[in-house]
């Protein structure tokens, strides 16, 4: 397993970054484990609505990895639908809530304190893997995405939400979303919008290559749109009306061949 001192650099600050923020996700945290649905994003858009995860019933017994865990809330979720979750995230004050929530909730399952881009665990060990603005957009993708292939079964399914294409591409270092492009498309990979943290988003088309290139078949891509009765969000980057018109977010749903 590597160390955290061998990180690399973008993996060193966000840890950092995050181990600072996160008392404010304590609460975000624990409403989302009180909840006994799952949902997506930033609007809580019902998994029901959604169904990147097709029939749940299906996923009683089965391995899921949830790669970069935060407070843990989607692996509880998936430990309710009677899967056998472990969380992997890098940052210990986040795997502290989570574990300070399984001991509240009664749910326990594994978590390691790890990077998702080198996950501890043997090939081929989970049926499910996936991420919800974890290793989604703060590991590397040319890194994360082969070790989730690496850790899924043949027929194993990656799903993971990030923010859209277009978001990012209209929304400024500093300040909220904009109505018109502020970045270009070609060459969008590494973002650093401060100094502290390092996010990385591919545009859909290199990213359908790595996919294929690692063995998986792109199976859906959602666009998410905020739900009628959806209030402004707390992220101030982000604005409802801006959201109602352009995808904010998408989750992807990949199958490993």
């Amino acid at each position: 397993m590597r160390l955290m001192s061998d990180l690399p650099i973008y993996a060193q600050k966000n840890r950092e970054m995050w181990s600072k923020y996160a008392p404010d996700w304590v609460e975000p945290g624990r409403k989302s484990w009180e909840s006994s649905v799952i949902t997506w994003g930033i609007w809580s858009v019902l998994e029901s609505e959604v169904g990147a995860l097709g029939d749940l019933g299906d996923l009683a017994g089965k391995d899921a990895i949830e790669l970069g865990c935060g407070t843990g809330y989607v692996s509880a979720w998936l430990a309710r639908l009677g899967m056998h979750p472990v969380g992997i995230d890098v940052t210990p004050n986040q795997l502290a809530t989570a574990r300070a929530f399984q001991q509240e909730f009664g749910i326990d399952f594994p978590l390691i304190e790890g990077s998702a881009e080198n996950v501890p665990l043997p090939d081929a060990s989970f049926d499910l893997a996936i991420s919800e603005y974890g290793a989604s957009i703060w590991c590397d993708p040319y890194v994360w995405i082969p070790e989730a292939a690496r850790l899924l079964r043949p027929g194993g399914t990656l799903v993971f939400l990030r923010n859209s294409t277009i978001s990012i591409l209209c929304g400024p270092d500093t300040g909220p979303i904009s109505n018109v492009l502020v970045r270009d498309q070609f060459d969008l990979y590494r973002v650093e919008y401060d100094a502290e943290s390092v996010e990385f988003h591919l545009p859909a088309g290199p990213l359908i290559r790595l996919l294929c290139a690692n063995g998986f078949e792109v199976l859906d891509l959602i666009d998410i749109k905020p739900p009628a009765e959806a209030e402004p969000t707390r992220f101030e980057y982000m604005n409802l009306e801006w959201a109602k018109k352009w995808p904010a977010e998408e989750i992807w749903v990949a199958k490993k061949k």
